[in-house]
């Protein structure tokens, strides 16, 4: 269900960055794997990184490898995504996701969602 709220999209030059925040006003966040994905027009919505409940790992997919860092902040109840040296492909749709039990890389397997945050990187 969407009760998830992203925030933090943007307009970014390539090689920019941005934050990505992720805040739910009845989870706990900290009890959720916390995923983000996103989605391009014309394209699948891809898992971007997710970071686990019971161990706070971390995990990415490759092509933001290193240049992506998801993080949850437990007392402001807030997932983040903070990407660096951001290049066009990377303009989407991004949308963060919580489920109860383990990271996943696909979003139909996620319980809560939010709509959605635009990143847009343009020379």
């Amino acid at each position: 269900q969407v009760d998830l709220v992203e925030s933090g999209g943007d307009l970014v030059q390539p090689g920019g960055s941005l934050k990505l925040s992720c805040s739910a006003s009845t989870l706990t966040l900290g009890n959720y794997a916390g995923g983000w994905f996103r989605q391009a027009p014309g394209k699948e919505r891809e898992g971007v990184a997710c970071i686990s409940s019971a161990t706070g790992n971390t995990y990415y997919t490759d092509s933001v490898q290193g240049r992506a860092t998801i993080s949850r902040d437990s007392a402001k109840n807030t997932v983040y995504l903070q990407m660096n040296r951001l290049n066009p492909e990377a303009t989407a749709v991004y949308s963060c996701e919580a489920r109860s039990a383990m990271c996943k890389w696909r979003w139909r397997e996620y319980e809560h969602w939010g709509q959605g945050t635009q990143v847009t990187v343009s020379p």
